[in-house]
């Protein structure tokens, strides 16, 4: 009996061992200098995958008895397998060499090039990107002038970009694309590490605040298709993603010092380490300038501070601060006549423009198991942009030093996006959903009056309760829910199909009015009209991926979404001298189509070429007419439908260790980043518009260049062309007394940079528009013009890094 019975017990216990789970997990270290790797995929039997964290730590649970094979992949460094028995919980270490000790390999998966530039994951960060055109800048990895933001050369390998330049210090950043107007990139959802930097995503998605290219670890960028998760602008996502805390130091600290022309001054210092389970990154720039042309100096600085608390192994909680201000004093625009004869003059002396950001937000991040993640972000905005100076509708008028005009806009905006990322089988097939859900709730005002006669930078009204001619509130709320899945069928082929919901509520309420004076300046009359408006909609966008991969370094890929543009603040009521506003003005709709085929992993070739269409309905934008007074005024309006197409491509080569790969001290690469672009007005009720060019679509995009590099130093030329451009749906091409529209002319611009390493230092050197062209590639409505803002000349800069 007592035989039975140790029997039974024995069955039982062997059965509990057999049926027991275990967790394998695991850190990932480079092998060079044992600091922790975040974001390095591991493979399990090559077919569940999980991703290291912040730590380089990765786990995966519940795992029967057997034997399994292991296998990283992370790019810069090679990958490695090993094979466990797991008969107990098990905990491993990996140490991956650098690729930069095997330079003979072309090809290795998911490699990141030293080219600056790569592309996203399919899945990364509690996002999908499978399928999507995007994008990926390393501004460590580029040779360029960061120090003033220059957006030229940053984004020189991001095919079709159209860039404004018109001050030299890089305090905005002003991106289109594809037709989008570049005006403070107000066509993408531009954040920083995922949350939203603009001054309102959706009323006034204007940003005033550009990081310091000097802080941040990567920029992300993703085309129409981002509309699904991000939003619904038409030109996509631009995400900056800070640099992170160093994981293996209690403190690093980064002292750079910039000197330049035109009195250029950049001081930049940073702290970052990690004590325990606290992880820290902050650091404070100053920067000033006196401008390329006279009446442009500038004052500006930044402060940001990431904090990170590791609460327990699958736990992260995480606080963001960002201040930011500026105080420029801005020349005014030029007449075509006026930049013929002297593309430096300024006739204004009295305006200035006053900013103001200061941002807050919180992430919270939480990993259930390898298969499960959730993120959730809060994030608010209290910011102020003020604006004032003489500003009449011909830009050659001599201010006559009266009172000026006086713009203030405040903004009180917050919001909370969570997202939740689960791997999941279907079969045998491992898949990706994403689902996630935002709320954005804004509160913004908008002031404009008469402000004082004198010439400093004083943002006060003169007799507001009379004077001011346009007081507004706008509150906006926002709701979305958004659902994207990747089906993987098979090894070569996925699909993504994607939804997303909103519900969005603008409204304006306040009074706009009008003071008339005789000829000697005195006031006749005042009036003013009260005003409320409020736009409810909601509607559904879609959007479908498609994802080939016929070999290990070549991925097609095909992307069809829908996209939405809401009327902005300024849409529904703006007060201008020489601009009037339609008030049945409806919202821009359309869709994006791209087909293309690129590289993936491979580290000396990589390329992109793709073809795409932009239906773009209900296009807002401005025409001339003539009032009832024979006055030449603006109207802003739905102008009609336009179509946008063309092919963008970029490839960059290591000519040189494509065909010596022992070389390893020295590279020299070429790079092509060329966009052919038509587009044309097809349907509009305005009179001669139909069948015109679409404004803002040079039909010749090109940057291309060489980097050179021979052990620590780097050097690289860049040329930079854009053939001609409208500025304005009906094609004018003279400027005329206002200047506002005409004929953007082609330009070509060459920069060069230069850079060195020593141990702890690192010295920079760059000449921006080496020959000195003269040149524009805007002409301002408002502020900072009206009129041509001419770009900067030939400028040369130089910079020295210390890091301790």
């Amino acid at each position: 009996m007592k035989l039975k019975v140790y029997n039974l017990i024995l069955l039982m216990l062997l059965a509990l061992r057999v049926s027991a789970q275990f967790t394998l997990s695991g850190v990932v270290r480079a092998k060079t200098d044992s600091s922790t790797i975040d974001s390095c995929r591991i493979y399990l039997n090559g077919k569940i995958s999980t991703y290291t964290d912040a730590r380089g730590h990765f786990q995966f649970d519940n795992l029967p008895r057997g034997s399994y094979s292991l296998q990283t992949s992370v790019m810069g460094y090679q990958s490695v397998s090993a094979r466990y028995q797991l008969s107990s919980d098990q905990q491993i270490v990996f140490l991956l060499p650098s690729l930069d000790q095997h330079l003979q390999a072309v090809t290795v998966k998911e490699k990141q090039t030293g080219f600056g530039m790569s592309r996203l994951r399919g899945v990364e960060h509690m996002a999908i990107y499978e399928g999507k055109k995007s994008e990926v800048i390393d501004p460590d990895k580029i040779t360029a002038n960061l120090s003033t933001n220059n957006a030229r050369q940053i984004f020189a390998k991001v095919a079709g970009l159209n860039i404004w330049e018109n001050e030299g210090g890089g305090l905005q950043l002003n991106i289109g694309g594809r037709g989008l107007d570049p005006n403070r990139t107000s066509n993408f959802n531009v954040r920083q590490n995922g949350y939203d930097i603009s001054a309102d995503a959706l009323g006034y998605p204007e940003s005033y605040y550009t990081p310091p290219i000097e802080a941040v670890g990567k920029i992300q960028i993703v085309r129409g298709a981002a509309s699904l998760q991000y939003g619904t602008q038409f030109g996509g996502l631009i995400n900056f993603v800070m640099r992170k805390p160093v994981e293996d130091k209690k403190l690093e600290l980064t002292a750079r010092q910039s000197i330049g022309s035109y009195g250029f001054y950049n001081a930049f210092t940073s702290v970052s380490g990690t004590v325990g389970k606290l992880s820290y990154y902050s650091f404070f720039q100053y920067k000033k300038a006196d401008g390329w042309r006279d009446n442009s100096q500038f004052k500006n600085h930044t402060f940001y501070a990431d904090l990170d608390y590791r609460l327990t192994e699958k736990a992260t909680i995480g606080l963001d601060i960002t201040q930011m201000g500026y105080l420029a004093k801005q020349p005014g625009g030029l007449s075509d006549q006026m930049f013929a004869s002297d593309p430096r003059q300024t006739n204004r002396e009295r305006n200035w423009f006053d900013v103001k950001w200061n941002m807050l937000a919180l992430h919270y991040d939480y990993k259930f198991n390898s298969m499960e993640e959730f993120n959730l972000r809060l994030f608010g905005l209290d910011a102020h942009r003020y604006s004032v100076g003489f500003r009449p509708n011909r830009v050659a008028t001599i201010d006559d030093n009266g009172e000026r005009d006086l713009i203030k806009g405040a903004f009180k905006n917050w919001g909370a996006e969570a997202r939740y990322l689960k791997r999941y089988y279907l079969g045998k097939q491992l898949n990706v959903l994403l689902a996630g859900s935002r709320y954005y709730h804004g509160y913004n005002q908008s002031l404009q009056g008469v402000g004082s006669s004198g010439k400093d930078a004083d943002f006060r009204f003169i007799e507001p309760d009379k004077l001011n001619t346009y007081a507004y509130e706008f509150p906006n709320r926002n709701v979305s829910i958004f659902l994207e899945n990747i089906f993987y069928l098979g090894e070569q082929w996925s699909v993504t199909p994607g939804l997303r919901y909103e519900f969005i509520n603008t409204q304006a309420e306040g009074y706009y009015g009008n003071i008339s004076r005789d000829l000697a300046g005195n006031i006749i009359t005042i009036t003013k009209n009260d005003e409320y408006r409020q736009n409810k909609r909601q509607f559904l966008l879609a959007g479908l991926g498609i994802s080939f991969k016929p070999s290990a370094t070549m991925e097609l890929y095909a992307n069809l979404s829908q996209n939405y543009r809401s009327i902005t603040f300024s849409d529904m009521r703006i007060s201008n001298p020489s601009s009037v506003i339609d008030p049945e003005m409806q919202d821009e709709k359309g869709y994006s189509l791209d087909l293309g085929f690129r590289s993936r992993g491979t580290s000396l070739l990589s390329y992109d070429a793709s073809l795409f269409l932009l239906n773009y309905d209900n296009r807002i934008g401005e025409v001339q007419f003539y009032d009832e007074n024979n006055r030449v005024l603006r109207l802003r309006t739905n102008v009609g439908q336009a179509l946008i197409a063309g092919l963008e491509t970029y490839v960059e080569a290591d000519v040189y260790r494509l065909f010596r790969p022992e070389k390893e001290n020295l590279s020299v690469a070429l790079f092509s980043n060329l966009a052919l672009i038509g587009s044309k007005y097809v349907r509009s009720e305005m009179p001669g518009i139909e069948g015109n060019e679409v404004e803002f679509v040079p039909k010749i995009n090109l940057k291309t260049g060489i980097k050179v590099g021979y052990k620590n130093f780097k050097g690289s030329m860049q040329l930079t062309h854009l053939s001609d451009q409208y500025s304005d749906a009906t094609n004018a091409v003279d400027g005329g007394v206002s200047s506002v529209v005409g004929l953007i002319p082609a330009y070509k611009i060459v920069d060069l940079s230069i850079s060195y390493d020593w141990n702890k230092l690192r010295i920079e050197g760059s000449v921006n528009n080496l020959a000195n062209e003269m040149y524009y590639t805007r002409r301002a409505t408002g502020y900072p013009g009206p009129g041509i803002l001419p770009s900067d000349g030939r400028g040369f800069f130089l910079t020295l890094q210390v890091k301790l």
